[in-house]
């Protein structure tokens, strides 16, 4: 297995680990979440980074990691809510894109196809991780500071984001959707 594929699997398991730490109520358990996220985000980024550098993209890679990167996001989206971070409306519209675009994909794989990721997508996965990570630091910083900042502080920076990825992730649907349409047309 090759070095990208391997990063892309421990993506997942520290999916697991920001989960866990995440619902633990405490400074600790917030804080170990956000660093959970950012080694999750990092490596996303060392396994793309790598794959083309090393010449060892496999259609293995080409799956799995965008779906690990919708699990780590929608877990996140997930925690988001319940912590109330973000309304459960935006997450079910962020989730549902990428469960909408994870079937054209196993839509085109039935035909022998692999829809690679497109950049769009990836710029939207990339807005998605700074609102997270937003919203994740906001709530570190709430449980170590909760003098300096409270609940209200920087909300509109947090809308501004949401809205950001909600933009992104419609544009980004629509446009893959767009793009592989024949691919639905030649299943139906």
């Amino acid at each position: 297995m090759t070095l990208p594929n391997q990063l892309t699997l421990l993506r997942l398991l520290i999916t697991v680990i920001f989960v866990v730490s995440w619902g633990i109520s405490s400074a600790w358990g917030v804080t170990i979440a956000a660093l959970a996220f950012v080694a999750a985000v990092l490596t996303d980024y060392l396994d793309g980074v790598l794959a083309r550098r090393l010449k060892c993209e496999t259609d293995f890679g080409r799956l799995l990691d965008p779906l690990a990167d919708k699990v780590l996001i929608a877990a996140a989206l997930v925690s988001l809510v319940a912590s109330s971070d973000i309304p459960a409306w935006a997450a079910i519209a962020l989730i549902s894109r990428d469960f909408l675009i994870t079937g054209l994909r196993q839509l085109a794989l039935s035909h022998g196809t692999i829809l690679s990721a497109d950049p769009a997508g990836k710029i939207k996965t990339a807005g998605q991780m700074i609102m997270i990570l937003f919203f994740l630091i906001r709530e570190a910083a709430e449980q170590w500071l909760p003098s300096q900042v409270g609940p209200t502080s920087l909300v509109l920076p947090g809308q501004i984001l949401l809205g950001l990825s909600l933009i992104l992730s419609l544009y980004s649907g629509w446009n893959y959707t767009r793009k592989h349409w024949s691919v639905v047309v030649r299943s139906a």
